[in-house]
Parts: C-alpha cells; sequence; structure tokens
C-alpha cells in the first residue's frame, strides 16, 4: 500500500482498496501483488463482468516502472484485444524478457482465428471477403472481393471485425482471404 500511495495501481480509485496476488507469478513477495480498488479486482478475478470501458485507464497504468502493474496491464489488454484501443495500446506497450514471460505464463491459449484457407489472422491483418455478405441494420451487400484493413479479433474465435463502407461490422472468419 505504501508503493501504491493508498490507490489503485491502475486504475487511482482510493477506496475499497486490498492486495491482489497476481496469478502465475514466480512467487508470492509483495513484488508479484498489486494494489487494487474493488471495481478492478472483481474483473480481474472475474467475480464481475468485464467493463471495457472501466480498463481505459491502462493507457496510464501501462507505463508504470512496477512489473506486477506491467504485467497485469498487459494481461487485461490482451484480454480486451478485441477492443481497438486496447490493441493499440499493447502494440505501444514494452515489457523487458522476464517481465514478458511473466506477463504471457498467465495468458489463456485462445482457439485461433482462421480464414477460409485456414490461415491464422492477427489483430491488425488485411483481408478481403469471398462471398457477398449482407448486412444487417447497415442496409447494404458487402460484395466479394471488398477489402477489409486492420481487423481485430473478437472473443469468439470464429468472428473477426472490420470496417466495412464506413461501418464496424462482425463478420464470420471463413467468409474472408487473408490478403
Amino acid at each position: 500500500m505504501t508503493r501504491a500511495n493508498s490507490a489503485c495501481e491502475l486504475c487511482k480509485n482510493t477506496e475499497n482498496l486490498d492486495v491482489y496476488m497476481i496469478p502465475e507469478s514466480p512467487d508470492e513477495t509483495a513484488g508479484c501483488a498489486i494494489a487494487t480498488c474493488q471495481t478492478c479486482r472483481e474483473q480481474l478475478t472475474g467475480d464481475a463482468e468485464l467493463t471495457p470501458n472501466h480498463w481505459r485507464c491502462l493507457n496510464d497504468a501501462m507505463w508504470s516502472t512496477e512489473p506486477a502493474v506491467q504485467v497485469v496491464s498487459y494481461r487485461m489488454l490482451s484480454r480486451l484485444s478485441s477492443e481497438g484501443w486496447a490493441q493499440d495500446l499493447l502494440d505501444m506497450m514494452y515489457l523487458e524478457d522476464a517481465t514478458k514471460q511473466w506477463a504471457e505464463a498467465g495468458l489463456i491459449e485462445r482457439e485461433p482465428t482462421l480464414d477460409c484457407n485456414g490461415t491464422v489472422l492477427q489483430s491488425g491483418d488485411n483481408v478481403h471477403l469471398v462471398k457477398d455478405l449482407n448486412v444487417k441494420g447497415a442496409g447494404f451487400t458487402a460484395k466479394r472481393g471488398t477489402p477489409v484493413r486492420g481487423i481485430s479479433l473478437s472473443d469468439n474465435p470464429l468472428h473477426i471485425e472490420g470496417r466495412v463502407n464506413g461501418t464496424r461490422i462482425v463478420i464470420i472468419a471463413s467468409y474472408t482471404k487473408k490478403s
């Protein structure tokens, strides 16, 4: 708590503070724990639904000099990587090799997102559509061959998100081909 100046090391909230021991840590010392508020702690442990806007605080927290705060920031940004802003922060983040190994040790491996040829898709990839898609709610049809630049992955490995005709839509990954 002294290191954190009696505030959440992630969002700077000063109420309902407690120590959060980071899972998959190399030991159980204070260097492997952070001070968190109730909101952050409940979302970290899965006791509450993940609220992406709350985690915009990681824009500041990820630059902490404390490795434990960096690890939690990296893990949360990875969980939120389907959000464009979170993926941007993750791309900017720098971790020392040992800290990055620690951060990645606690990540849950997810099933890869594949295009129509079985090629693994990553956030930021460019794809194009391999069939016409009727975009419900937007009133247009995305034609075969339409490029989709800078895709985002969603929580569902069968879907991706991207912009078509200026509208952000969810696309079935198997209806795309990596460019």
